[in-house]
């Protein structure tokens, strides 16, 4: 029961609970300890890790691979526009041109759509594997966890 509930059995409900003596508490509340200048204790906390999630640690994977792809893509977009600009692509066709004694326009193997193509595909298997082995290796830690402890962190609270 709390301060402001009223039993209807107890006889003097708000004598007891509202109106209270403030000279029969304690002397011991109304003093307020005076602050040290000397410094706190540094405490530090000893954790160990025994046991990593293998569900977490794939979708944790995972969306690091996605961003590293997203990386990826962007990087090769901006290289190539700037490549292209500096006029570095025609000039690697027509050496190539004329090394192989093709006149001929053809395909050009270095397009902005042959490398997305070719980054995109890197970036799936990236994803895929960086997953299942991110997976794995949770599992591999759970088990050998039992012979090895664990890995051992300390904390340390500064403030």
């Amino acid at each position: 029961m709390s301060d402001i509930d009223i039993d209807l059995s107890d006889d003097q409900p708000t004598k007891r609970n509202f109106f209270k003596n403030p000279l029969k508490e304690n002397a011991e509340t109304f003093v307020t300890p005076t602050p040290e200048v000397s410094q706190a204790p540094v405490r530090q906390v000893t954790l160990h890790l025994t046991h990593i999630d293998p569900w977490s640690a794939a979708k944790r994977a995972f969306v690091l691979g996605v961003l590293i792809a997203g990386v990826l893509i962007v990087a090769i977009v901006v290289l190539w526009m700037v490549l292209s600009a500096a006029g570095v692509f025609a000039a690697v066709s027509s050496l190539w041109s004329d090394a192989s004694g093709n006149t001929g326009s053809g395909i050009s193997f270095l397009s902005l759509g042959r490398l997305l193509g070719l980054a995109m595909v890197i970036s799936a298997i990236e994803i895929v594997l960086l997953s299942v082995l991110s997976t794995l290796f949770a599992v591999l830690y759970n088990l050998s966890v039992g012979f090895t402890g664990g890995v051992q962190y300390t904390f340390t609270d500064r403030s």
